[in-house]
């Protein structure tokens, strides 16, 4: 049986600067971030992975950040909602989800963007629909859907637009 007691090294790269804790193996990634690194960006909703308030980046892919024990992903790379902007700026999507009132309560918006974010990496962003059915891992009680998903369609239109700036 092993003792839940003793500490396991936990080695992480999270927003760019190196973190390392002993950590008793049954903490979090989320617990982690939010209680241990003072990182609250992050939230915890259900605590069951069912809500996507967690979603963070873990080496670039969409993880709820709840259902995963933080010394099980050891040299990761992680990216919270804190450091998604860079040198003073929001990052695009911080910035159309403002832009296009895509919160209300604005409790779900961090994982929303972290979502948002990979979503865009991953390519799913055709149809209206599309994005729709890859963002149904997050949930917002307030309603904001359709702002949602103008801001994201919002970031693939500049995107195409700089594409095509940089083609010409």
């Amino acid at each position: 049986m092993t003792d839940l007691s003793v500490a396991s090294p936990c080695r992480l790269k999270i927003n760019g600067k190196s973190h390392t804790a002993d950590l008793p193996p049954c903490v979090t990634l989320l617990d982690l971030l939010r209680e241990r690194l003072d990182l609250t960006g992050t939230k915890k909703g259900c605590d069951h992975g069912q809500c996507g308030a967690c979603t963070v980046l873990v080496n670039g892919k969409r993880v709820k950040s709840c259902l995963i024990l933080a010394v099980s992903i050891p040299d990761a790379e992680i990216t919270t909602i804190e450091g998604l902007g860079s040198d003073g700026h929001l990052h695009p999507m911080q910035q159309a989800f403002i832009d296009r009132d895509a919160f209300q309560c604005g409790y779900c918006t961090p994982g929303q963007i972290m979502s948002a974010v990979a979503l865009l990496e991953e390519g799913h962003v055709r149809t209206r629909e599309e994005i729709r059915e890859f963002m149904s891992g997050n949930l917002c009680r307030c309603g904001a859907y359709n702002g949602i998903i103008d801001a994201i369609e919002q970031v693939v239109s500049q995107q195409l637009q700089n594409r095509a700036g940089e083609a010409a």
